[in-house]
């Protein structure tokens, strides 16, 4: 990675704050070429109960009070070890969830359009390399030398030059998509053009636009023809129209009086479907994670794919996160759609999304050909700890409290757990 150029000492203040400035001194993960040490979750035997003693907490969790309805999958080999759905779509009707109740994704989008842009690539309609500007004429930076140095890969990569997050309160406020485009050129610019990271949702949705310059066709339909179709994905669609009109799907809640309420989808994030559009099921998850982990090469080569987990740019700010990522991930990096983190020395390929009501979490040890997906219709903190407590028990870490459960009893936990 290049040193940032920085424009401004609010520039510097601002990527120090982030930990970008010191993500020279650290390199960005990668997959380690040498050979797996046995882990527990190796064993077959061994794996059975790890999963059994996942589900007994996923049960506590549940328990708890403090989520309405989770879904999850934990797969390996290409088998599926467990495939649930817990609580309630809606608690106002006491819908249960199971495993085709459709919930929103949020972030886990951005992979989708990765993945479908290295589709295009293949096929010739782009390159990496191209410049967005050639295809989107409207996209601009404030320093116009600059705007024609944003390549594809660069966009994916969140290698665009601008504060992180950039317009995201704005687009909250319903200020339409096309509109923030063009405020973009209004930002500063905190680092030259691929120079450093800074996280984005409607600079990244651009790759929308690029899709329909480059094939004539919307971005969501190249998605559904390429992606949710060849793999069966008959339950994942875009937008919040197509979310309501699902047969079963989770309604978002908050916590108001001390009680979990349903409210109606937000539709601000809908508006850039790239970076946050789609909606599915906990099996078409499965059906996407097992493809992520090489088990669909008939619609997703392994080259593709190594393309896509490959880490681009160090985000040693992801290392600051929650409690887990500041014990367990030793370095952390963007490829293309997917944060890549060194996990206790494996790698692991994940990424999260939050919009309200919603949660998702999606992580996979490449090397290990195991995976996890979890998602929750409610505005809780409390199953993210679920995705490190299995990684950790698969890999044979020493055990840790991750999971926050208030309302169960200290020794009920842990023995939910599988003890300590």
């Amino acid at each position: 990675m290049s040193f940032c150029r920085f424009r401004s000492i609010a520039g510097l203040v601002f990527l120090a704050t982030l930990g970008v400035a010191d993500a020279v001194a650290q390199s960005p993960a990668a997959p380690n070429s040498l050979p797996r040490a046995h882990a527990p979750g190796d064993d077959p035997a061994m794996l059975a109960a790890i999963v059994k003693d996942f589900e007994s907490l996923e049960d506590a969790v549940m328990r708890s009070g403090q989520v309405t309805g989770l879904a999850s999958v934990v797969v390996k080999d290409g088998r599926v070890l467990s495939r649930r759905g817990l609580g309630v779509a809606d608690a106002t009707t006491g819908a249960p969830v199971g495993t085709k109740t459709v919930f929103r994704l949020a972030s886990l989008s951005k992979a989708f359009a990765a993945t479908l842009t290295a589709l295009l690539v293949e096929q010739g309609y782009v390159s990496w390399d191209d410049p967005v500007q050639d295809l989107v004429p409207a996209f601009e930076l404030s320093d116009t030398r600059e705007s024609s140095k944003l390549t594809i890969g660069a966009l994916l990569s969140h290698r665009v030059g601008i504060s992180h997050n950039a317009h995201d309160l704005l687009l909250e406020r319903d200020q339409p998509y096309p509109n923030l485009v063009y405020k973009l050129r209004e930002l500063p610019m905190i680092c030259g053009v691929g120079d450093c990271y800074a996280y984005q949702n409607i600079a990244y949705s651009l790759i929308g636009d690029v899709t329909f310059a480059a094939t004539g066709d919307f971005f969501y339909h190249q998605v559904e023809r390429q992606l949710f179709h060849p793999l069966g994905m008959t339950t994942a669609t875009y937008g919040r129209d197509a979310l309501e009109a699902s047969g079963d799907w989770a309604r978002p809640h908050v916590r108001r009086a001390k009680r979990w309420v349903p409210v109606r989808p937000k539709e601000s994030y809908y508006r850039v479907p790239p970076a946050a559009g789609v909606n599915a099921s906990i099996e078409d998850l499965t059906l996407w994670l097992n493809a992520q982990l090489g088990h669909r090469t008939d619609v997703l080569p392994g080259p593709l794919l190594s393309m896509l987990h490959t880490p681009v740019v160090a985000t040693p700010g992801e290392r600051l996160g929650s409690a887990w990522r500041r014990e367990r991930v030793r370095a952390a990096s963007y490829a293309h759609g997917w944060r890549v983190y060194e996990y206790a020395g494996e790698t692991l390929v994940f990424h999260a999304g939050a919009v309200q009501g919603y949660r998702a979490m999606l992580g996979f040890l490449p090397e290990r050909d195991f995976g996890f997906a979890l998602l929750w219709n409610c505005d809780s903190a409390v199953p993210a700890g679920l995705a490190p407590t299995l990684l950790d028990r698969y890999l044979g870490l020493p055990r840790r409290d991750w999971v926050p459960l208030k309302s169960v009893p200290r020794g009920a936990r842990l023995a939910a757990a599988g003890g300590r």
